[in-house]
């Protein structure tokens, strides 16, 4: 099969249309930094005849430089089907090419999930080695069958294939890369291995091998890393979030779910700690995670100008984590636990997904044991963002401002509740430490609504201000 396609588009061509075009993606980590987007070409898997698949770097403003991968289709002629696909035009006359995004193209995602289904491998001239892996015993996947890549999503694009075949799945690709192992793909594997219903059966993965491009002495050597991740798709589950906001809209409660979901999610934890490796909570340790928490208050800070007031006050209450009791024990966690990364399923209940962790932190950061609390804070942090999805732009003492902070409550109260009785220690003894993670993801928060969503800043900011009600002090 030709690759000419593929092979002969200038990389300093596609770099250029792909610097106006990336900043507009939902997974595009740097928005809003002030830095101009220079792409700059790392690696290039061929698939077929002008399809392929784009390792591209971008610095951000702090000099850090993030990894994006981009699958591209060339076409000599341009296909008015895939419009709003459209990333630019390279070349003039006849040896122009229109570039789409690759995800959008049947033809590319059918070649994307061949190398998934086959185990086959794609190559690039500059030693870029693309290839898929099977699950031991995974379901089949069908790469001719109906696929469709979902919207709404931030930091992946997810293919479902075959929804209504006997054996559907879900694809994610991983749109920002790092060399080493993916947790989604660890935690959620070693969490089907031991039999546990709370997570979606792998059905296989793509792996990766690429050139470092860190600027050490070994940037000139070969790095391995997950590219994409699949697995069964749950038919017929609905997300969280959307249960929640529901239940809010109408009024209703949501206590019994959130009970349910806090022992699910204490049965998850409970298994990880099983079969992922554990530490002990020494005060070195604890020591460390309250010195990388004051640090984030300080990065947070200075993203978010809003949060200045706050600063002292935050690295003091952050400073908790030091006073952690004894016994306690690092683990394996989700790392960016909310209503989103959870389905209800009619057969299996709650189910939980997507352990890639916060986009944000390194992906060796993200592997490590950390406190389960944390993904505790964050579910906590969750039911404030469903309470309040709908009083965004209502004044303080709008009655249903104060009906969304008790639906919050009630589910907090609940969730905890819920979670204390599988684990056997109630959360709320933790108090000071749980306090500090909520603090930390509801600054990360503020950061997030600042860059992406300026309207919301107000929702994460009420947290602030109910968790550190002294700061001015």
């Amino acid at each position: 099969m030709s690759t000419r396609h593929g092979q002969d588009a200038d990389p300093a061509e596609l770099a250029g249309v792909l610097a106006a075009w990336m900043p507009q993606q939902r997974w595009f980590a740097a928005k809003g930094d002030g830095a101009p987007v220079v792409p700059r070409p790392v690696g290039r898997a061929v698939l077929g005849a002008g399809m392929t698949v784009e390792l591209v770097e971008v610095a951000s403003a702090d000099g850090t430089a993030t990894l994006y991968q981009v699958p591209l289709s060339l076409r000599a002629v341009e296909d008015p089907a895939l419009a709003a696909a459209l990333v630019g035009r390279i070349g003039d006359g006849p040896g122009g090419r229109w570039v789409y995004d690759g995800l959008r193209d049947p033809a590319l995602v059918r070649a994307w999930l061949r190398l998934l289904a086959d185990g086959g491998t794609a190559t690039g001239a500059d030693g870029t080695v693309v290839h898929g892996v099977r699950q031991p015993g995974g379901a089949p996947l069908d790469p001719d069958a109906p696929a469709k890549v979902l919207s709404g999503e931030q930091s992946n694009t997810s293919v479902v294939v075959d929804a209504g075949g006997p054996a559907p799945a879900i694809v994610k690709l991983f749109r920002v890369l790092a060399p080493g192992e993916n947790p989604d793909v660890v935690v959620q594997s070693a969490l089907a291995a031991a039999g546990c219903e709370r997570v979606p059966r792998p059905v296989g993965r793509i792996e990766g091998t690429w050139w470092a491009t860190d600027g050490t002495p070994d940037s000139n050597a070969p790095v391995h890393g997950h590219l994409a991740f699949a697995s069964e798709f749950l038919a017929g589950s609905e997300d969280a979030w959307r249960v929640a906001c529901r239940a809010v809209d109408a009024g209703a409660g949501f206590e019994a779910e959130a009970r349910a979901l806090g022992a699910a999610t204490a049965e998850v934890h409970t298994t990880l700690a099983e079969v992922l490796p554990t530490r002990p909570a020494t005060p070195e340790l604890l020591a460390g995670l309250a010195d990388g928490l004051r640090a984030r208050v300080d990065w947070a800070v200075a993203q978010a100008p809003a949060l200045a007031p706050y600063a002292a006050a935050a690295r003091a209450a952050v400073d908790g984590v030091r006073q952690a009791r004894p016994g306690l024990l690092l683990q394996q966690v989700h790392g960016d636990y909310h209503l989103g990364q959870v389905l209800h399923s009619p057969a299996r209940g709650w189910v939980l997904l997507d352990f890639e962790g916060e986009p944000l932190r390194p992906l060796a950061e993200r592997l490590a044991p950390d406190l389960a609390l944390r993904d505790v804070a964050g579910m906590l942090r969750s039911f404030d963002y469903a309470a309040r999805h709908a009083t965004v732009a209502l004044p303080a003492d709008d009655p249903r401002v104060a009906a969304a902070s008790a639906w919050a409550q009630g589910c907090r109260a609940a969730f905890l509740d819920g979670y204390g009785a599988v684990t056997g220690h109630d959360p709320c003894e933790d108090a000071a430490l749980l306090l500090a993670l909520e603090l930390d993801k509801a600054l990360y928060e503020v950061v997030y609504e600042t860059r992406n969503r300026p309207g919301w800043v107000a929702v994460p900011m009420h947290a602030v201000n109910r968790l550190l009600p002294l700061h001015l002090g």
